[in-house]
């Protein structure tokens, strides 16, 4: 197995489909993951510490709500597929359970609702491109988490955003109605 640093070195540049892509992933077996957007091939970071801590409070509290209970998931680092020359993996994703019965068939599922963190090598033009191809592929929200600035902006449309802080009560309506918290609470 290539290390990250190796599967760098390696990577093709003459890609231009996802199925091209998936194809020389898994003929050049590697550490750490990828998006594919464009031709491009864009490494994705591994989670930090306090990343982590975002997720698992989301992760329980998504939990309580009746989309987990009827058998739908909030996932971290699963492919969401945009078109035949992008695919993303967001930091968390909804699936329906209808969308994760059809990954059985080898249908490719896109997120309705994916979940960013902001980490310290992503640019805004970076952020600004992810949340397009999120809509691109039919998400109905998008959430970016920005951890330093105890944040998160709710993106309803790629030009349309609010941001929720503090007291402020954050809902996923209305792919998730009961998908609800405080911003402080999370970053408590």
């Amino acid at each position: 197995m290539l290390s990250t640093l190796e599967a760098l070195r390696t990577l093709p540049t003459t890609l231009q489909t996802v199925d091209e892509f998936e194809q020389w992933e898994q003929q050049h077996p590697h550490e750490g993951s990828y998006e594919f957007v464009r031709g491009r091939i864009i490494e994705k970071n591994d989670m930090k510490q306090a990343e982590y801590l975002i997720l698992k409070f989301l992760t329980r509290l998504f939990a309580a709500t009746a989309a987990y209970q009827a058998g739908d998931e909030l996932t971290p680092e699963m492919d969401s597929y945009v078109d035949n020359t992008r695919k993303r993996r967001p930091d968390l994703a909804y699936f329906s359970l209808a969308q994760i019965r059809a990954t059985a068939n080898g249908e490719r599922q896109r997120t309705l609702f994916p979940i960013e963190i902001l980490s310290d090598s992503e640019f805004y033009e970076d952020v600004l491109e992810k949340i397009q191809d999120y809509f691109d592929a039919g998400a109905r929200l998008v959430w970016y988490v920005i951890p330093k600035q105890k944040k998160i902006y709710v993106y309803t449309s790629p030009d349309e955003s609010k941001a929720f802080k503090g007291s402020d009560v954050i809902s996923a309506a209305p792919v998730i109605p009961d998908f609800q918290f405080t911003v402080a609470d999370l970053f408590a």
